[in-house]
């Protein structure tokens, strides 16, 4: 069995992960994005505006999505 220290110990270590998993989504929201879809579309302004770092189209990213989603 695990002591009450190996308990707290692990507590604190989820923590900081789940933390650290937060930190780098903060910085990847931060990051500029880019003005030409990997596709060769352009991306809209609006979505830029809504989500500065975004690398696809609207497009791509329903399609990205939906491949995710499936797997």
């Amino acid at each position: 069995m695990y002591s009450e220290f190996d308990r707290e110990i692990g507590e604190m270590r989820v923590e900081q992960e789940r933390q650290a998993r937060i930190d780098a989504a903060r910085r990847a929201l931060k990051q500029e994005g880019r003005e030409e879809c990997e596709c060769g579309a352009t991306i809209s302004a609006a979505r830029r505006r809504v989500y500065p770092s975004a690398t696809r189209c609207l497009e791509c990213q329903e399609i990205a999505e939906k491949e995710a989603y499936l797997r």
